[in-house]
């Protein structure tokens, strides 16, 4: 009867190691069942299961293993498992999984340990923990750390919105931007992202920029942040602020334009998702006027947002066409969606209003950019203290991949 072992070797890893180890094995014709490996520091962690064939004697095998780990300068330690034991763990295999995202400036033990605690609470499992953002220099602190770790555990949640909740707090809390979502096929195949315009792509509410050009800038400015905590309705609150432009010259535009700056990541961002073939769009409750020159300058492959009526050189206070609200803006993901022959699964949407949440809400992926605390509860993701760029990590890119 074959046995079954699982063997890990720790210590100082070196080139050549995992060749030399599966070396003997291969020359006692062991099969390997389960293959893990991680380095920390040049420090290595290998795990292997081998199943050692009933022809074969263990003892020759583990004696080989042990001369290969004293010549290598490393630990090598020994398990034996039952077949029944094995088989349990096969049969387990079909748990849900699941990804947790923590995303700041730095992590702490204190997040780490509070979001795991988490996790034994619901009955998941951490299986691997992975660094996407790049190892930070001490000496030569960046002026914009990043740091990343995502998480992959597994189990069967009694209560999704619990564990949402929770992570939540920690978020609030601790000063952490947390993600959680089900590792499915879709996570892995997402082609489309869409953004929102006005405080999520450039650092500016553009209407309350405006307004301030028509002296009305302190009452525009309530009006949207109600708005945008989703106290006021959106189509009649945006009638009321455009009611108050009404006279400005269309000058105007291309003077507020050329101040707006975009927010930071922006660049990198839509540079790597075109990079790596992914569709982008602006769905905006903004202004077409700037959402076309942004759409100009970083490729957008789509562009929504309301149009502003201009006779004889000047706005009139109205806006022309179906009015770009929350409900829209879910309708033109799914249309852009199916003009790319994509699920909704396969999509993301960024935003940070409340009038976002709709489309926030059915993308496979919703990510609440520094935003209102409405939107934050709803997403499935938030980004509160980096820049744009930080929705590469909540995708699972790892920071050495934006360099190749």
């Amino acid at each position: 009867m074959s046995e079954i072992i699982l063997v890990n070797v720790t210590g100082k890893d070196r080139t050549g190691l995992v060749a030399r180890v599966t070396g003997v094995l291969a020359e006692h014709g062991v099969n390997v069942l389960d293959i893990g490996q991680a380095v920390i520091h040049d420090y290595i962690s290998l795990g292997l299961l081998v199943e050692i064939p009933a022809e074969h004697q263990a003892s020759p095998v583990l004696k080989d293993l042990l001369f290969a780990g004293h010549e290598l300068g490393v630990e090598v330690r020994f398990r034996p498992t039952t077949l029944a034991d094995y088989e349990t763990w096969v049969a387990e295999q079909g748990k849900q999984r699941h990804i947790i995202t923590l995303l700041g400036r730095k992590l702490s033990a204190a997040q780490i340990s509070s979001v795991a605690a988490v996790c034994a609470a619901q009955a998941l499992n951490i299986d691997v923990i992975t660094r996407l953002s790049g190892r930070p220099s001490l000496s030569s602190p960046s002026r914009t750390p990043r740091a990343c770790v995502q998480i992959t555990a597994s189990g069967r949640l009694a209560d999704e919105t619990a564990i949402r909740a929770q992570l939540l707090q920690i978020s609030t809390e601790m000063g952490v931007d947390i993600s959680f979502h089900v590792d499915d096929i879709y996570r892995r195949n997402r082609r489309l992202v869409v953004f929102d315009m006005d405080s999520t792509l450039i650092q500016a509410e553009v209407i309350d920029e405006l307004a301030k050009e028509a002296g009305a800038g302190s009452e525009v400015a309530a009006i949207t942040a109600a708005a945008m905590r989703g106290e006021l309705d959106f189509r009649q609150s945006l009638a009321r602020r455009v009611g108050l432009l009404a006279g400005l010259p269309e000058s105007t535009l291309e003077k507020v334009a050329d101040r707006l700056h975009l927010t930071e990541g922006a660049e990198l961002v839509t540079n790597t998702l075109k990079r790596l073939g992914y569709k982008i769009g602006i769905i905006s409750g903004g202004f077409d006027y700037f959402g076309r020159r942004l759409q100009t300058q970083l490729g957008f492959d789509y562009m929504y947002a309301n149009q502003l009526e201009i006779e004889d050189g000047r706005l009139t206070g109205r806006v022309l066409g179906e009015i770009v609200d929350g409900p829209r803006k879910a309708a033109l993901l799914r249309q852009i969606a199916a003009a790319e022959g994509l699920r909704l699964e396969q999509t993301i949407a960024v935003g940070d209003g409340a009038n976002d949440l709709p489309m926030i809400s059915i993308a496979g992926l919703g990510i609440a950019f520094h935003a209102k605390p409405v939107v934050r509860r709803q997403a499935s993701g938030a980004i509160s203290d980096m820049g744009l760029d930080g929705l590469l990590y909540l995708i699972g890119i790892r920071e050495r991949e934006l360099a190749e």
